[in-house]
């Protein structure tokens, strides 16, 4: 299997895990579901955790860079961007295929703070992370870490609840509520 049948294999197998879910996702599924034998499968991956892997690191890119992408369509300053990180989310509950954070569903598929694949889920929360706190520091927040972790509890908060109630006004409520928060730390008229 050439390289960009591989990438087109965890592209595949990325969609079947995130519908379906790891444990409950057989390689029988997974085969079924990309068009790959299992052969060629494991040609390149030896295990199903190994195939997991990959595509959630590539989640992970693909995820970070639409929500970096998007939120610096949405708004031209720091402030404004951290804000728009929720007009961005709404957007995203908004998708006929939005079914939660992938990273959430493995970790807690995978519960082991130990394993792989727990690990690069939690890993995919701090690049995030660390995005948000540029952006606090940049806004010119008082504590940016603190503000950082507020907006991202209200993030994970708003997935949660699109996902178990429904998308109608979460992310508009989540933004809500972080603009007290931006408010709080870096003022009314001030930060960038």
């Amino acid at each position: 299997m050439s390289a960009s049948k591989r990438d087109m294999l965890v592209q595949k197998a990325l969609g079947v895990f995130y519908k379906n879910g790891f444990h409950a996702t057989g390689m029988d599924k997974v085969a079924a579901e990309t068009g790959v034998s299992k052969v060629s499968i494991y040609k390149h991956f030896r295990s199903k955790e190994e195939l997991i892997q990959a595509t959630l690191r590539l989640r992970d890119e693909q995820f970070r860079n639409w929500l970096i992408r998007r939120v610096d369509e949405l708004a031209s300053t720091p402030r404004k961007r951290l804000l728009a990180m929720f007009d961005a989310l709404g957007e995203w509950f908004e998708e006929n295929d939005f079914q939660s954070c992938m990273f959430v569903k493995a970790s807690s598929e995978y519960q082991d703070r130990d394993h792989p694949i727990h690990v690069i889920s939690a890993e995919h929360k701090r690049r995030l992370l660390t995005y948000v706190i540029g952006l606090a520091e940049q806004a010119g927040a008082s504590h940016p870490g603190d503000l950082a972790r507020q907006l991202m509890f209200l993030k994970e908060g708003a997935i949660v609840t699109a996902h178990l109630q429904g998308a109608k006004g979460v992310a508009e409520n989540a933004k809500n509520a972080a603009s007290v928060l931006i408010e709080t730390s870096i003022g009314r008229l001030g930060g960038a």
